[in-house]
Order: C-alpha cells, then sequence, then structure tokens
C-alpha cells in the first residue's frame, strides 16, 4: 500500500512542478533606453507605451503573466540566446541577418524610416545630403539603410547609442538631419521643442528594414512562437492592437493577413 501512494506522492508533485513552470510569467526584453511612445516609463515609474500594452495583451491571449525587463538595446539578442529575457518587443525589425542567430514571430506592425530637419531646409533625397551631417541610431534598420544606400550621398552619417541623443543633437544644431522611425518622429515632433522641423520624406520599402516588426525569440522556441503567432492573430483580428495603435500613434499600424 505504501508503494502507491509513493508513486501518487510523486505524480502530484511532478503535476504541481510542470503547473508552476507553465504560469511563470514570460520575460519580455524592452531597451531600458525609453523610446517613446513605443515604451517608456510612466510617472509612476512603470513601464508603458504602445508595445508595452501590447505585449500584455498578447500575454493575455495565450493566458499567460508578462514581466517587463528592461536591458540595454545593444545587449539584448545576447539577453535572449543567454536566457535572460524570453522574448524582444522592442520595434526590432524581422531581417535576414538577425534571423541567423535568433527567430520571429510573424510581423505586428510596420512603419518606414522618416528623414528629419528643419522646416526652412529645402532637402532633396539623396541628392541634397551631400555634405550634411545625418544622425541614426546604430543598431537599426536605419542605420543599415543608411550604410547600404546613402553611403555614396556625400552625407557624414554619425551613428548614435541611444535615440533621444539623436533627436537633441538635431535640436542643439550639431546634426543637419536625422534618419529614425516616422511614428516615433510624429510623436517627436508633437514636443513644442522640436517646433521648426518636419519630415522631409521617408525611406523606401528596402531589404534593410525587413519585413515588418516581430517579436524576437531563441530559434529553437518553436512552441512559443507558435503561442504568439496566434495571440498577434487574435489581438489583430478582435481589434486591440489598432485601438492601441491609434491611442498610442494616432494611427493605424498593424499588419493584416
Amino acid at each position: 500500500m505504501k508503494f502507491p501512494m509513493m508513486m501518487i506522492t510523486a505524480v502530484t508533485a511532478l503535476s504541481f512542478g510542470h503547473t508552476a513552470q507553465a504560469a511563470e510569467p514570460l520575460k519580455v526584453g524592452i531597451s531600458g533606453e525609453p523610446y517613446p511612445p513605443f515604451t517608456y516609463k510612466a510617472a509612476s515609474g512603470d513601464w508603458t507605451g504602445f508595445e508595452v500594452e501590447l505585449a500584455h495583451a498578447f500575454c493575455d491571449a495565450m493566458g499567460r503573466d508578462c514581466e517587463i525587463k528592461p536591458t540595454g538595446w545593444s545587449g539584448i539578442i545576447p539577453s535572449l540566446n543567454a536566457g535572460r529575457i524570453d522574448m524582444i518587443m522592442n520595434s526590432m525589425s524581422i531581417t535576414e541577418k538577425r534571423q541567423q542567430v535568433i527567430d520571429f514571430t510573424r510581423p505586428y506592425y510596420f512603419t518606414p524610416g522618416a528623414y528629419v530637419a528643419s522646416s526652412d531646409t529645402t532637402l532633396a533625397i539623396p541628392e541634397g545630403l551631400d555634405g550634411l551631417v545625418m544622425g541614426v541610431q546604430g543598431a537599426t534598420t536605419n542605420a543599415t539603410y543608411a550604410r547600404r544606400e546613402l553611403r555614396d550621398s556625400g552625407v557624414d552619417v554619425r551613428l548614435y547609442d541611444q535615440a533621444e541623443q539623436v533627436n537633441n543633437d538635431l535640436l542643439s544644431g550639431r546634426l543637419d538631419v536625422i534618419l529614425a522611425d516616422e511614428i516615433a518622429m510624429l510623436q517627436f515632433l508633437d514636443r513644442d521643442e522640436a517646433e521648426g522641423f518636419e519630415i522631409k520624406a521617408t525611406a523606401p520599402r528596402h531589404e534593410a528594414y525587413g519585413e515588418g516588426i516581430g517579436i524576437g525569440l531563441r530559434q529553437a522556441d518553436d512552441e512559443l512562437r507558435e503561442s504568439l503567432n496566434t495571440a498577434i492573430a487574435t489581438v489583430i483580428e478582435e481589434g486591440t492592437c489598432a485601438s492601441l495603435s491609434e491611442q498610442y500613434l494616432g494611427t493605424d499600424v498593424c499588419v493584416y493577413d
């Protein structure tokens, strides 16, 4: 009689172990450097923004909890592959280069790159860039595009660690033009201090920009990828993605099948 009881106890303990493991929150990696309106800290000190709320919506659709884990942008892929986070959700474009080291879900949003300069500057792209100084955040698709397509334009491309550093150097006059995500630039141009600046042009669709923005995952996490793909489709189809996009971005950037 003791042996069956021991077996039952062991099976029960094992069952509880699996339940506890399944209930662990998914660690969502975002850049520790704020990237409004996608990711930033609210007055309460909590992280919020379009992608933070969207991450929670995806987790809700899977019946899972999310834990937001800020980390440095330059080390976010190594953090994923080292197991310190479970997924990257920080405006990361799906590109062939990144797919060599990580996997992605289907895209959930897409926006082009935008050139921003002083309103009184007449700027033709790319011929009018000759002799100008342009700021771009490093390790981004905009940086890849600039390196591939603008190196013969005569522009002096300067790379920065953080998007806000690029914005500040444009405002201070240390840069003539910047190339950054269009939605982020629309939010930047709403600031009082950005009066007198405007979007001059948007970058064309190019392989450097990939297929859109997806959730970065470890290459072996097939089950999580499939669950997230289902959750993304659900959140988009039920209108939650569009609602959050309109709330934070003023337009619908969600990618529909």
